[in-house]
């Protein structure tokens, strides 16, 4: 029996830059980081010849080629594993419509799980690659590269973006206590609403031409977001988010929503210096910018949305058990 553990991520900028559409002709960057939220992939060995997949539905059956959850089966099939296997997954956090990218990690994890029950031990870097061919590849889902490497690698990573496909999951050298103090004026809330993320990506894409100064602006924001982290300029990093968020939901018509202008406003009024959804947009968690001095008041004004206690996550996708029994 395996057991991979893989982290979900929060995104801090560039978020958009990592498409396709935008990154072949101009290159993007990302800003993010893995945080203690995990998905899990048990992978056994089962008696007979039958495949059991277990996630919110059970699935049974004999072929890999009749399994409904499309990720589990292009896994399985570019893993080379075949039948007599029982495959559950599980998340820390439900993985419909988050905006923390449970299905990049599920994908990571499920390789990673898979590869090891065949015996062959994979990096992070190609389980990355591998996850990117799976969803945007051979599943055609309109999506960037972010969450595939940060899920493998885990950590805070400036990751770039090349034209000629090649990527660069790059960890800047910052103080550990400045990314501790980044983390402690970080709060989440649930926006209440959750939604696939596909039809936001797919008009983002369909306007990057249109939208180029923009993009442009948010992938540069990273490198800047960088240098203040190592300096210490954590305001002008919360004050930035703000700008980001401003440049992001410009991108599509779907991306925000009063519910999450009202959010958005009501925690700024309360001492927020800024935020942003995190994902393409629509639902799921905003990450807000808070200086401690003002995170009860936040807090008392996002009073009944549910909060998610943010930590960062060194370690990416890894196998936490293996037995050959």
């Amino acid at each position: 029996m395996i057991i991979s553990q893989t982290p979900l991520r929060i995104s801090f900028f560039g978020g958009g830059t990592d498409l396709r559409s935008f990154y072949h002709a101009h290159g993007g960057a990302v800003l993010s980081t893995a945080i203690d939220r995990h998905v899990y992939v048990v992978v056994k060995r089962r008696f007979d010849r039958m495949i059991r997949v277990s996630y919110t539905h059970t699935e049974m059956v004999d072929r890999v080629e009749d399994i409904r959850h499309d990720l589990v089966r292009e896994a399985m099939m570019l893993a080379g594993v075949g039948p007599g296997i029982e495959i559950v997954t599980l998340a820390d956090i439900p993985s419909e419509g988050t905006g923390l990218g449970s299905s990049s990690s599920l994908t990571v994890g499920l390789l990673n799980a898979l590869y090891a029950f065949e015996g062959e031990a994979k990096g992070a870097k190609e389980l990355a690659e591998l996850a990117c061919h799976i969803e945007i590849e051979r599943l055609h889902h309109p999506m960037g590269k972010q969450d595939q490497y940060i899920a493998a690698y885990g950590g805070l990573r400036h990751i770039q973006f090349h034209s000629d496909e090649s990527t660069d999951c790059l960890e800047p050298e910052i103080p550990e206590t400045n990314i501790s103090q980044l983390r402690s004026r970080l709060l989440a809330f649930f926006t209440g609403q959750s939604r696939s993320s596909s039809s936001i990506l797919e008009e983002q894409q369909a306007r990057t031409a249109e939208h180029f100064d923009i993009l442009q602006a948010m992938r540069d924001q990273t490198k800047r977001a960088v240098d203040m982290l190592r300096h210490g300029k954590f305001d002008d990093f919360g004050r930035m988010l703000d700008d980001a968020w401003q440049l992001k939901r410009q991108l599509a018509s779907n991306i925000t929503n009063p519910v999450i202008e009202e959010m958005y406003t009501t925690a700024r009024s309360a001492g927020a210096l800024g935020g942003k959804l995190s994902g393409a947009g629509g639902s799921g968690f905003m990450l807000l910018f808070v200086p401690p001095e003002r995170q009860d008041a936040v807090r008392a004004a996002m009073s009944g949305r549910m909060e998610l206690p943010i930590q960062f996550e060194r370690r990416g996708s890894r196998i936490t058990f293996h037995t050959e029994r």
